[in-house]
Parts: C-alpha cells; sequence; structure tokens
C-alpha cells in the first residue's frame, strides 16, 4: 500500500469508525425508549456507505489518482483567491450548516404539532439534520486533507505527519460531537426515556457542535487569507460567494448562539422565563462584538443582515409554508445599532474594553428594546414580574457575552492590540456565565403546590372536541406575579397556547378553545419565581410509555405539580441516581472540553498572526547611468 494511503487510513479510521457507529441495539425498543433495531441497522448501513465514500475521496486525492480533485482544487482558488484548502471546505460547510439548520427548527415544529416519532428514519427532518452533521464533519477532514504541505503558521502536525490546518482541526473535533450525539440521543433514550426538550444533553451536544463548527470555520477562514498574503493570487473579482463570505460566517455564528433559544423559540419553553435575557444578550454580546471587531465598520449590520435573512426565511419556510408551529426569533437590531455606537468611540485596539462596553449597552438598552419585541412577536412576552431579575440577569449576561466576543474578535483580527487590561477579564467573564446558569437552573417544587378547580364549557362536541376553560385557583393569588400562565395544548396536530385572562380574584377565563380529544396534551402552565408548574387538563393514554389518561371532566381540581412530569411524562421513572449523576457528568465533560479547545485555538490562532514575520523588503534598485554613460552594445 503507498505511504499517502497508509497515512490517510491511519488519520481517518477513528473517524470512519465513528461515523459508522450505529445507535446501540441494546435490546428491542418501544417507540418512546429509543429506535427499533430494524432501523438502527438500516442507519448503520448508510453510514458505512457514506464513510466508505469519504476516505475514498480522501486517498485518492493524497494519493494523487483523482484528476476531478485536482481540477476543483485549481478552480477553487481562481474564484476565490484563497488556499483551496481553505476555500473548499468553507463552502461545503456553509451549504450543511444551512440544510442541518433546517432540519432542526423544522424537526422541532414536528415534536411540538405531533409528539414522537415513529421511529429516526420516519422523520423527513432527520434526513435534512443527518446530511448537515454529516457534512460539518465532512469539511473539517477535507480542510486536513487537501493540503500536501504545512498549509498554514498555526497548524497542527498529526501524528502520521500531515499538517493540519487549525480551522480544520476543530470543525472535524465539533462536528464530530455534533454526529456522535445522534447514537448517543438514542442510548440515552433507551435508559432514561424519550427527552422531550431542546435542552436534554445530547440535544445539547447535537446542535451546540455543529454551532461551534462555526467559530473553527472563522479560524480557517482566517488561516487561509494569512496564507494568500504572498504571493497573493491573481483574481479579478471573486465570485458572490468569496467576496461575503466573511459576513456570512458572522452572521452564521449569531445563529448557532441563537439555537440555544429554540426552547423559547416556540412558545412551550420547560425551563425559567430569565433564561430568555441571559441566552439573548449572551448571543448578541459575542456574536456582534466579534463580527465589529473582525470586519470593521458595519460589521455587526452584515451579521444581523445575515442573521435577519436566514431565520426570517426559516420561520416563513417552517411555519406558513409547510405548516407548523412558527419559529419567532429575536431582532437584534436596536444590538447592532449599540455595539456601532460605542464602536465609534473605542477603537478595535482595545477589544476587550469595546467588548465590556459594548455588553453593557447591550445588557440595557439592547435589552429594553427587545422587551418590547416580545409584546409584539414572540408567543410568551416578557412581563413586568421579570424585573428586575431579568434584567439584573441580562446585564450580567450583557457584559459577560461581549467580554467574550472581545476575546474571540481579538484572536481572528490579529491585530496589535494598546489595551492593559487584567489577564483575568476573560476568565471571569467565562464564570460569570457559569454563575448565571447556575442561577437559572434549579426549579424547585413547592411544599404546599396551589391547586386549580377547572370547569369546561363544550365548544365543539366530539369527536374533536374544544373546550373553554374557566379556571379557579387555591390560593387565589397563586398566579400572582407569574412569568407565564397560559392554558397550551400541543402534539395533537398543531399547538394552542394563550394567556389566562383575569376575570375575578383568582378567577380565570380562555378566549381561544382548547382542544382535549386524539393525541393532544392540554394544561395550565404557570411559572412564578422559580417555578415552573403546571395542572393536567387532558392527556391521551400512552401504553408505549406506560401511561394512562387523563380525562377532560366537565368539572374537576387537581393540584399543580412539576411542569416537567407533565411535559416530559416519556421518561423513566426509578433510575439509578448513580447512572444519572454518571451520564450527565459525562456530556458535561465533553462540551467543557469543547469549549477549552476552542479557547486554545484561539489563543494559537492570535499568537501567530502577531508574530507574523514581516514583508522583507526588497532592495533598492540601482539608478540607471545616463545614456551617453553607457556602453555601446556588442554586436
Amino acid at each position: 500500500m503507498p505511504r499517502p494511503v497508509k497515512r490517510a487510513t491511519a488519520v481517518l479510521a477513528p473517524i470512519a469508525i465513528l461515523l459508522a457507529s450505529p445507535a446501540p441495539a441494546l435490546a428491542a425498543a418501544k417507540p418512546a425508549a429509543g429506535a427499533a433495531i430494524g432501523q438502527v441497522i438500516i442507519a448503520t448501513v448508510g453510514a458505512i456507505i457514506f464513510t466508505a465514500a469519504l476516505l475514498g475521496l480522501v486517498i485518492g486525492h493524497r494519493s494523487g489518482r483523482l484528476r476531478f480533485t485536482r481540477k476543483l482544487v485549481a478552480f477553487s482558488e481562481r474564484v476565490s483567491g484563497m488556499p483551496n484548502w481553505s476555500a473548499i471546505p468553507l463552502s461545503l460547510l456553509g451549504g450543511t450548516l444551512l440544510i442541518a439548520v433546517y432540519g432542526m427548527y423544522w424537526d422541532i415544529s414536528i415534536h411540538l404539532d405531533k409528539g414522537r416519532d415513529p421511529g429516526p428514519l420516519a422523520n423527513a427532518a432527520h434526513y435534512f439534520i443527518l446530511i448537515g452533521l454529516f457534512g460539518v464533519l465532512f469539511a473539517g477532514v477535507v480542510a486536513m486533507a487537501l493540503s500536501l504541505e504545512r498549509p498554514s503558521r498555526s497548524s497542527i502536525r498529526l501524528p502520521n505527519g500531515w499538517e493540519a490546518p487549525l480551522g480544520g482541526l476543530i470543525i472535524t473535533f465539533c462536528g464530530s460531537i455534533s454526529l456522535l450525539a445522534f447514537p448517543l440521543d438514542d442510548i440515552w433514550h433507551r435508559l432514561f426515556g424519550q427527552d422531550v426538550t431542546l435542552w436534554g444533553p445530547t440535544h445539547l451536544l447535537l446542535f451546540g457542535g455543529a454551532s461551534f463548527s462555526i467559530v473553527g470555520a472563522w479560524i480557517l477562514h482566517r488561516e487561509g487569507k494569512a496564507a494568500s498574503i504572498a504571493p497573493a493570487p491573481k483574481v479579478d473579482k471573486p465570485i458572490f460567494i468569496a467576496r461575503w463570505r466573511e459576513p456570512m460566517l458572522a452572521g452564521a455564528f449569531l445563529i448557532g448562539l441563537s439555537t440555544f433559544q429554540g426552547e423559547f423559540d416556540f412558545g412551550v419553553p420547560q425551563f425559567r422565563l430569565v433564561w430568555h435575557p441571559i441566552l439573548l444578550a449572551l448571543a448578541a454580546g459575542v456574536g456582534l462584538v466579534a463580527a465589529r471587531l473582525r470586519m470593521g465598520r458595519g460589521g455587526a449590520f452584515a451579521a444581523l443582515g445575515f442573521f435577519l435573512l436566514v431565520r426570517g426565511g426559516l420561520a416563513l419556510i417552517v411555519g406558513p409554508i409547510i405548516g407548523h408551529t412558527t419559529p419567532k426569533f429575536p431582532l437584534y437590531i436596536a444590538e447592532a445599532c449599540l455595539v456601532e455606537l460605542v464602536a465609534l468611540r473605542i477603537p478595535r485596539d482595545r477589544p476587550i474594553t469595546f467588548g465590556a462596553v459594548a455588553g453593557a449597552a447591550i445588557g440595557t438598552v439592547g435589552l429594553a428594546a427587545e422587551w418590547g419585541w416580545s409584546h409584539v412577536f414572540w408567543t410568551n412576552p416578557w412581563p413586568s414580574s421579570l424585573f428586575p431579575e431579568g434584567a439584573i440577569a441580562g446585564l450580567v449576561a450583557g457584559v459577560a457575552g461581549g467580554v467574550l466576543g472581545g476575546f474571540i474578535g481579538r484572536a481572528i483580527q490579529g491585530r496589535p492590540t494598546v489595551e492593559r487590561v487584567p489577564r483575568w477579564a476573560v476568565p471571569a467573564a467565562a464564570l460569570a456565565v457559569i454563575a448565571l446558569v447556575a442561577y437559572a437552573i434549579p426549579m424547585p417544587t413547592p411544599k404546599h403546590p396551589p391547586s386549580a378547580t377547572v370547569s369546561l364549557t363544550t365548544v365543539k362536541p366530539p369527536p374533536k372536541r374544544e373546550v373553554q376553560m374557566t379556571v379557579r385557583l387555591h390560593p387565589p393569588g397563586a398566579a400572582h406575579n407569574a412569568r407565564w400562565f397560559t392554558a397550551t395544548a400541543w402534539q395533537g396536530g398543531g399547538s394552542v397556547i394563550q394567556k389566562l385572562k383575569p376575570v375575578g380574584p383568582g378567577l380565570y377565563r380562555t378566549t381561544k378553545p382548547i382542544p382535549v380529544y386524539g393525541n393532544w396534551k392540554a394544561t395550565i402552565r404557570l411559572q412564578r419565581g422559580s417555578e415552573v408548574l403546571g395542572a393536567p387538563v387532558f392527556f391521551a393514554a400512552d401504553p408505549a410509555i406506560p401511561a394512562p389518561a387523563i380525562p377532560a371532566n366537565a368539572q374537576f381540581t387537581r393540584p399543580f405539580v412539576k411542569d416537567k412530569k407533565l411535559l416530559q411524562r416519556e421518561q423513566k421513572p426509578g433510575v439509578s441516581p448513580v447512572l444519572t449523576i454518571g451520564a450527565y457528568s459525562a456530556v458535561l465533560a465533553i462540551g467543557l472540553f469543547m469549549f477549552g479547545l476552542l479557547a486554545w485555538a484561539l489563543v494559537r490562532l492570535e499568537r501567530t498572526l502577531r508574530s507574523r514575520p514581516p514583508v522583507e523588503p526588497k532592495a533598492p534598485r540601482a539608478p540607471r547611468a545616463p545614456a551617453a554613460a553607457r556602453e555601446p552594445t556588442p554586436a
């Protein structure tokens, strides 16, 4: 076997094992506890085929046997003005990430409107997610395999002798985490039952790895730009995607950071409302500050434009066109304006200071603008009772996000700085984010939970029964200063979410009919302080869990319970605490390692860019002698 083939096989063997590993076939599973064995086999065979194709392309290129890859390499450099190991993977990554994010929002809307899947291969959105995530990993592998020489000064020498660009390595790692989350998700369902929330641990790995692969893409783009300085390829007019790649990268990063708000985008959040301003301020601080530092004047607006184009298009496709629940999204317009205004006073050579000030503006004025937008567009508007908790948490998140955005922007731009900030500023911002997470996670159940006496008035008879509800709370002030108090129905073919209207002391009514038939799940949801509670109205029997039916009687009194028990009743009871702690700890360790690797890569890139040796000045040309003094040209 030729040496290049041996080397390619040695590097890609672990990746091949990762891609081809099936969701574990522990036992014949019910739909509420993992995929059926037949679908596991089909998915495994498909992964093996795609992996073999990937290995064949890489080995063929490294051995010089594939002519079309050489033509593609030359074409990419000619139309982009960048090295092929940067231009080709970035184009591939951009397309596959769009496919994956479309599949993600479509998939969430399917689960919200229809409930569990008959199987992972029975959900069309899963194909988009799988293809997109495979493409992310493929882009990273291509970045490492294309270059036959040392691609950049920040590259990493692999054990087999390959020189891999730093960004390609990061993309490969993040893509591996994201793709690995698919079989891990099936393991999780088998151990703990269906995890019906976007913030399930394996779900966070899935879209978190894809989102932060964009940092690797930005690093790869920066490496490509630095490597193309001398000698610069002659490109008269690069194609559209090459000219606008950096704004698209910045906008994609903002989209990736905003995916963590998905719990609130669809109107049925399972966690405290204070998370929403925290996540929004963090995304704006990190994404917009990094964009402005890297691209200069108008950088925040460029990132915002791409964000609104993609997220607006997704909302239009998933909602009105396909017919599912429309995902909502923040505007970030005020935040982008604030970042650009702060940049007029604080120059780019003070990135951490700029990030902190811009983050403070985002966490105050920007948050106030989004507060107003929530009452225009969002399903769960931010009530006055969220103040001051949401304002304080949002301010801390904005400043921390701005400092972290300053760190990312400083690393990617690689320019000298003049500011002197404490070395602990960036770690302190990271600790502030951890503190916010620790503050917002607890959702205790009160010792003496309230209850609700509900009277149902049928407005549409069976078999598709719809009702109006009159709710009397015990005690009457149980919903005082609530973050939300809604009647919610979902998973019956759509979603219905409406705020309960007060008509007297402790007495509330619905304003729209609530479906209580078929597969619909109807509850009364209450979030007050740190408590997230729910009272069941109607649940069909679910033999796959198993769970009994909860009928929608004409009148009943039921206590509020922890909302998670109703929204995630597919979870298995009685799981060993040791197993639970071990599983959550393993997922947390993977996530922390990913963030540590990203920080290391950014520091390495920054040091490499700053230490770039200056271009050697050309030796001055000797002055030309006058014509009269020149010797005659010999015949």
